[in-house]
């Protein structure tokens, strides 16, 4: 009952992260207003959303898998998970300290969109937040690793990265996705003059916070 309990939890993690990372402009959905208005054209809109969620999906992925394959050596989970907690913290106290987002981003055009979600993603550490809740979900993971065989070890470990990768990926787009559509139906380029937030030192706390909580639960 206790592992069921702790497994919901991550995964509400998961999906309030992707909520919040939709929510987030730094993570793209102005860019698929921007793109509809310039064509005039709500296809252009969704297009844009797809292309934004190819890119973050396809950025959890490349950060999540290596784990995956990681998570076979049982024997020093805690050392992943410390080093995992470790890095989420050391990036979340770099972002505090340089609060300027990175110019190769603005040398990305507007046409390649998953691209720009890919290297956004990337370069905020929304993949790497999520490693140390996605170890904790293969902790719940009925395993007997005395008796399994690897393959199967990594398959299961592989499959839980790609559930996490896409449960992240969907609220996010979800999320960012209900916020566009509705600048660009009904709010308009008033509301991104007036209403433009930055949640830059939010996020660079909750990795801090997200690699603290971790680093304790891996010991």
């Amino acid at each position: 009952m206790e592992s069921m309990n702790t497994a919901a939890s991550l995964w509400s993690a998961v999906v309030v992260s992707g909520v919040y990372h939709g929510v987030n402009p730094g993570m793209g959905w102005p860019l698929a207003v921007s793109a509809a208005l310039m064509a005039r054209s709500t296809g252009n809109l969704y297009s844009a959303l797809a292309a934004l969620a190819a890119g973050h999906f396809l950025a959890m992925a490349a950060i999540l898998l290596p784990f995956s394959a990681l998570m076979m050596l049982v024997e020093w989970q805690a050392q992943i998970q410390t080093g995992a907690a470790l890095l989420v913290i050391a990036l979340g106290v770099y972002l505090l300290i340089n609060r300027r987002h990175p110019r190769f981003l603005a040398r990305v055009p507007p046409s390649r969109l998953a691209l720009w979600s890919f290297l956004a993603a990337m370069a905020h550490g929304a993949g790497l937040m999520l490693v140390p809740i996605y170890l904790g979900i293969c902790g719940t993971l009925e395993t007997d690793a005395g008796h399994a065989a690897a393959y199967s070890l990594m398959w299961n470990n592989a499959t839980a990265a790609i559930a996490v990768a896409l449960a992240h990926t969907g609220a996010m787009i979800l999320a960012g996705g209900t916020i566009a559509v509705g600048v660009y139906r009904w709010l308009g380029l008033k509301f991104l003059q007036k209403s433009w937030f930055n949640l830059d030192l939010i996020w660079a706390l909750s990795l801090i916070l997200v690699g603290c909580i971790a680093l304790v639960s891996a010991h």
